[in-house]
């Protein structure tokens, strides 16, 4: 694959993801919200205590339609109630900390006052109208990031257009995958432009434009950060504002020349649950799915 065709496909890939047929084995019967949580967590084990189980509603609910997203924003809330959904599979917090309702301490919970309070008000607020409209979230975060073929770190590297017989270095939430050479400021280019339909307004790039870049190292969420899968050694490392900080990654880049590309933590994981649905639908005939794109998380002002 040349240079031109790589481009070709980094801009086309995004509305062309596929479900791999390694994981299209069809499911067992699933009726309750508590069958669907059940049998997530039969498709990778994971380390406990785990994010992944039903957040808020009754596990005993019937389902009529299943919607995915990766944050259950109240808005996607409200969109998937008045389209027919009763039960959500996101990825991220529906509550504004990672261990959701079962977090007591970190994040809002040591905030000063009145902040912790509003917080507070807030969660319960959301929490209630969940209850009220008789609609389940479950939660799809451990499983999803650690899934092969289809899990975040893969379906972001099928968004930009890479393959899986290009990832030539692996380990567990990181690939990374040999690219026709160009030049950084060309691939960070080429990364924005694929990843557009997301909703990524353009990229953060750091690092020197003209280096060669020969591969590009890739990672999911909250844990996309070179310091993690820097012994994994790509030449241009993609990695998500949750995790970057400008006086550390940042100013390393700029000092050494080491490319990187920053991008949102919303853009980096809407393709997993975009895939992550469509295998759903393929395992659970019958069923009805629909999927709320969420992309990037933020507006951008200009």
């Amino acid at each position: 694959m040349n240079r031109s065709e790589f481009l070709q496909l980094a801009g086309l890939s995004a509305g062309s993801m596929l479900v791999p047929s390694v994981l299209s084995a069809h499911a067992p019967s699933v009726r309750t919200a508590a069958d669907l949580q059940a049998y997530l967590r039969t498709l990778k084990e994971v380390p406990e205590p785990s994010t992944d189980r039903i957040i808020v509603g009754d596990p005993g609910t019937v389902i009529r339609k299943v919607g995915t997203c990766w944050m259950p924003y109240w808005e996607v809330c409200r969109k998937a109630y008045d389209q027919g959904v009763n039960v959500i599979v996101a990825h991220e917090p529906t509550f504004f900390t990672h261990m959701d309702l079962q977090e007591d301490k970190s994040d809002y919970h040591s905030a000063v006052s009145p902040i912790k309070e509003r917080y507070i008000k807030a969660r319960d607020e959301k929490k209630q109208w969940i209850l009220d409209h008789g609609m389940v979230i479950i939660r799809c975060h451990d499983v999803i990031d650690m899934l092969k073929d289809i899990g975040m770190p893969y379906a972001l590297g099928q968004a930009i257009g890479f393959r899986n017989d290009q990832i030539v270095r692996s380990k567990k939430y990181y690939n990374v995958y040999e690219v026709p050479p160009m030049k950084a400021r060309a691939a960070a280019a080429m990364i924005a432009k694929a990843l557009k339909e997301g909703g990524q307004p353009g990229v953060g790039f750091y690092g020197d434009p003209d280096r060669e870049v020969r591969t590009i190292g890739v990672g999911c969420g909250y844990i996309c950060d070179p310091l993690l899968f820097g012994d994994l050694e790509p030449d241009l490392y993609i990695c998500i504002n949750d995790a970057i900080r400008t006086w550390i990654q940042g100013e390393y880049s700029h000092d050494t020349g080491q490319p990187m590309v920053v991008i949102d933590h919303g853009t980096s994981e809407e393709y997993g649950m975009r895939l992550l649905n469509k295998f759903l639908a393929a395992s659970l005939k019958g069923m009805d799915f629909v999927h709320f794109r969420t992309g990037c998380s933020y507006e951008w002002v200009a």
